[in-house]
């Protein structure tokens, strides 16, 4: 029984398809289906049914793939214990956040790479909310405040917010200055999402309501400027706007908290160490990011 064997059944199984699996593993489908076959033959027993739609599990299959992740991932904690120090191999494949992610991780994880050349790695920027354990993910970059879960987070920084609206929105209809009344203004979001606002230590739930939505910040940050209405925006997007008054703080004394920057990763005993690598150097990303920050703030306020 070959361990690519195994790794093979474990991408399908999580992945639902033969395609699928085979996108994330970068071989071709023909590789896939052999190599499950061999395993299959070897076992003497269906661990998947094959249908037009994918490939699900059978009752075999359900309990085999268990028993399959965890030699995975044994074979892949021994192989780190007996690398030289530092030196990092096998794939690593992280999801982060389309906003910030290609402009200030990108280069982090562009880094982990260079130093690392057995490492393959495979990151995938987007703003939907990425299912690490269902789409195959070691890990991810997240931003904000984190919803309870199964998985395991480490904060690595934190990036402060504000909340803005044009000068022209605020000329026709006011500039909010209690919660209560910025629950009367729209917004533009990202969906159904609760909004936080900050009175001294005690946090406020709000709920705004809002005719202009999109998944990514840059696009409403784009939204605010024309005028639609007031947004939520981390400060690292609209430090030049802020500094030519395109866009205006409003309700300053009910801020929302600064949002959290984390790595985030699947439960386990052992987080790999490629893991451990890339939240090290995520540390060291959100240093800098927080220092350029407080350096523009310290330079606006004079």
């Amino acid at each position: 029984m070959d361990i690519e064997e195994l790794r093979t059944f474990v991408e399908v199984a999580d992945a639902g398809s033969v395609t699928a699996a085979a996108l994330r593993l970068g071989v071709s489908k023909s590789i896939i289906s052999r190599r499950l076959a061999r395993l299959e033959a070897d076992l003497g027993i269906q661990l998947l049914a094959r249908t037009t739609r994918g490939a699900g599990l059978t009752e075999a299959g359900i309990t085999f793939r268990e028993h399959a992740a965890k030699v995975c991932a044994e074979i892949d904690i021994a192989r780190e214990t007996i690398l030289p120090a530092g030196k990092l191999r096998g794939n690593l494949r992280i999801a982060a956040p389309l906003t910030f992610g290609p402009t200030h991780f990108a280069p982090v994880i562009a880094e982990l790479a260079r130093l690392n050349p057995e490492l393959q790695v495979r990151a995938c920027y987007t703003d939907r909310f990425v299912d690490l354990i269902a789409e195959g993910f070691d890990c991810a970059i997240r931003i904000g405040h984190l919803a309870d879960s199964n998985l395991l987070a480490r904060k690595v920084g934190y990036t402060p917010a504000v909340y803005v609206a044009t000068p022209e929105y605020i000329e026709r209809h006011g500039a909010p200055e209690t919660p209560e009344e910025f629950e009367t203004h729209d917004v533009v979001m990202q969906g159904t999402e609760t909004w936080l606002a900050l009175d001294g230590d005690k946090l406020i739930t709000l709920r705004p309501k809002g005719r202009f939505k999109a998944d990514n910040a840059v696009a409403l940050v784009a939204a605010a400027l024309a005028g639609i209405g007031l947004a939520g925006i981390p400060k690292e997007l609209i430090i030049e706007h802020l500094e030519s008054s395109a866009l205006v703080p409003v309700m300053k004394q009910y801020p929302p908290p600064s949002l959290g920057i984390y790595v985030v990763r699947p439960a386990g005993q052992h987080p790999a160490r490629k893991v451990r690598a890339l939240t090290e150097m995520m540390v060291e990303c959100c240093e800098g990011l927080c220092r350029g920050i407080m350096l523009r703030e310290t330079q606006r306020a004079r």
